[in-house]
């Protein structure tokens, strides 16, 4: 079958098409009482900043300072991967299926993250995904930079050699910082989840085009579209 005008969908992992029941949460909290900080003080920014590189949270929580930032980092994906091996993480409902059929339908499927790529190795793992997408993405594979820049967006779109251009490629994700990295990419089609992180008003007012309730409904919404086109 076709792929249509929508070949390429990079999708994010926690709270897109990976429920951690707020994991992210609990291992910044751990990671800021490993280094004598007060998470409190911090969960804040986290909240906000959901969906960007965890090193590039880390050097704004300590003031620039990168080897406090780099342990707090370790500290964090080491927390984090200690709850993955405890199983404490499952596929959103549906979005296997999903990421089958935009496969079946043609379409390259990418998961990307803010994760190091230790710790989306571990999910990846964890779930039995390691062959479910055609490849996978960390901000170190895009040369470091992660959300909400654009860069792994367009690696995604430069490594599954796309065509006709970026106006091809699908960005879903459950947070502000995933929908301006897709805005930014020139994706012609960026839509927020409500699985995740933030609410439909912040996904909307940070370029979401469409919000979903979750991605099992992409796959329909992307069929719409070129029905439509």
């Amino acid at each position: 079958m076709s792929a249509g005008i929508h070949k390429l969908v990079v999708l994010d992992m926690a709270g897109t098409t990976v429920a951690d029941g707020g994991l992210v949460e609990e291992s910044f909290a751990a990671a800021a009482r490993t280094m004598g900080a007060d998470p409190e003080s911090m969960i804040g920014y986290v909240r906000a900043t959901m969906g960007e590189s965890k090193i590039s949270v880390f050097r704004h929580l300590f003031g620039g300072d990168e080897g406090l930032a780099r342990t707090a980092n370790s500290a964090f994906e080491a927390a984090y991967g200690e709850r993955v091996s405890a199983g404490l993480i499952a596929p959103v409902d549906g979005a296997r299926e999903a990421i089958e059929q935009l496969r079946g339908e043609g379409r390259v499927v990418v998961l990307s993250t803010g994760f190091a790529r230790v710790t989306q190795d571990a999910i990846l793992t964890a779930l039995g995904w390691e062959d479910l997408a055609d490849f996978t993405l960390c901000p170190a594979d895009a040369g470091g930079r992660g959300r909400p820049y654009p860069d792994m967006v367009l690696a995604a779109f430069l490594r599954a050699g796309v065509a006709d251009g970026v106006r091809e490629v699908v960005v879903a994700g459950d947070t502000s910082y995933d929908m301006v990295s897709g805005v930014r990419a020139g994706a012609g089609v960026v839509a927020g989840v409500l699985t995740g992180a933030h609410g439909k008003a912040q996904l909307v007012e940070n370029g979401a085009g469409f919000v979903l309730g979750s991605v099992a409904e992409l796959p329909g919404l992307l069929g719409e579209l070129e029905r439509a086109s």
